[in-house]
């Protein structure tokens, strides 16, 4: 494929090849190429290298970005911030300085966003599993206040440790945030994100991590609080043998704004992941976002993948953003594939229950219920689950007045 730039203007002009909305290609500088694959966007920490955000860029578009500009380019606090630490052996969580080895050990900003966080924190929070006999810690951050704020973390599982991190957020708070999460060869690893923010609170979070040798991770992404939620899972599958699980749940009401930017990169041979994100949408204004990247890499021969979102709409005035995308670099795969689907009830399975003397209402708060608790119960731990469980029914009850 032949790419118009201004350097061959003397040649006869291509029928199309015109300058488009995106810009650059009659930029005086020189040519402009768009970016031709996930992996080779901009990344750096520096948010003065990023250029200003107009709303109009392919990973703005969707999101409301006049809520959000004091974290995308306004001065935020990047102190250290109370929160509560519940721990078993083999887990531990600690403030470490920026010059610590293990902070930029796994990503770079792609965001301006993110990289005013990078820039702004002072110390790092940093969270180790390191027993082979599984342990678990809950960090829960309740108290953030409203002030704009910036915030890193760095989770460590050691090689052939196993661990579960359970990252609870409530209250209100105004944060933007970067996790480093790194899995070592042989390693086994849940983290789990729970967004159960006031109604007020603003949250923007990039997670970057990857995983090692025959190591496998599961990232499991919850939503239900929040006025603006952006959470961006991004995961590399570097180890041959590496296995990554990314699971999302979120449920908007009116005037809510939920969003998920997922990012899968295989890069070692033999790498299985599954991406599989499920929301449910009532009220008017009530906006998910969910844009799904899964990129098989050249040296990732044997890669097994697949990616799914589905959106269950409750209500009129909703509106779900869907977009699977898949890039494939070698021919030498098992298997991946992309699915997509947003719609309402399934009139069969109310059918179903309403035949069996069950009231409709009942009915259609059992179908949203068994269609979210999929999600939940990847969690692996029993009184969390039950809780969410609970927290979605009463987002069912509330924002229908108890009647679905």
């Amino acid at each position: 494929m032949s790419v118009v730039t201004p350097e061959t203007t003397d040649q006869p002009a291509q029928h199309g090849a015109t300058a488009h909305s995106d810009g650059g290609w009659d930029a005086p500088e020189g040519g402009f190429v768009p970016v031709q694959t996930r992996s080779d966007r901009f990344k750096s920490n520096h948010p003065g290298e990023h250029p200003d955000v107009s709303g109009r860029e392919a990973e703005w578009k969707l999101t409301p970005v006049d809520l959000l500009r004091p974290l995308i380019d306004g001065e935020i606090d990047g102190s250290p911030y109370a929160f509560l630490a519940t721990d078993t052996d083999g887990a531990d969580a600690e403030w470490i300085d920026r010059t610590d080895a293990r902070i930029g050990s796994v990503g770079q900003a792609e965001e301006k966003a993110s990289a005013n966080a990078w820039n702004a924190f002072e110390k790092a929070l940093a969270i180790t599993i390191t027993d082979e006999a599984p342990s678990e810690i809950t960090i829960t951050r309740s108290m953030l206040g409203t002030a704009a704020r910036g915030a890193h973390t760095v989770i460590t599982a050691t090689a052939n440790s196993r661990g579960r991190v359970i990252l609870q957020n409530t209250g209100s708070a105004q944060i933007t945030e970067n996790v480093e999460i790194v899995v070592e060869d042989g390693a086994h690893l849940t983290v789990v994100s729970v967004q159960e923010w006031a109604d007020d609170a603003i949250h923007l979070a990039t997670h970057f991590a990857t995983v090692g040798r025959d190591a496998t991770f599961r990232h499991i992404v919850v939503s239900l609080g929040g006025k603006v939620v952006r959470v961006n899972p991004s995961v590399a599958l570097s180890g041959e043998g590496a296995d990554g699980e990314l699971y999302g749940l979120y449920f908007a009401d009116a005037g809510q704004h939920l969003e998920q930017r997922v990012y899968m990169h295989h890069e070692g041979a033999n790498t299985r992941g599954r991406v599989n994100y499920k929301g449910a949408l009532q009220g008017v204004g009530a906006h998910t976002v969910w844009i799904g990247d899964v990129l098989i890499g050249p040296k990732a021969a044997g890669t097994d993948s697949y990616e799914q979102n589905r959106n269950l709409v409750l209500s009129e005035g909703t509106r779900a953003d869907s977009v699977p995308n898949l890039e494939i670099e070698t021919g030498d795969i098992l298997g991946a594939g992309h699915a997509s689907a947003t719609g309402r009830f399934d009139d069969e399975q109310l059918f179903y229950l309403q035949a069996r003397g069950i009231s409709e209402q009942e009915a259609r708060r059992l179908v949203v219920l068994g269609f979210l608790t999929e999600i939940i119960q990847k969690i692996g731990k029993p009184e969390l689950e039950q809780r969410l469980q609970a927290s979605i029914d009463d987002e069912l009850n509330r924002s229908s007045g108890g009647a679905i």
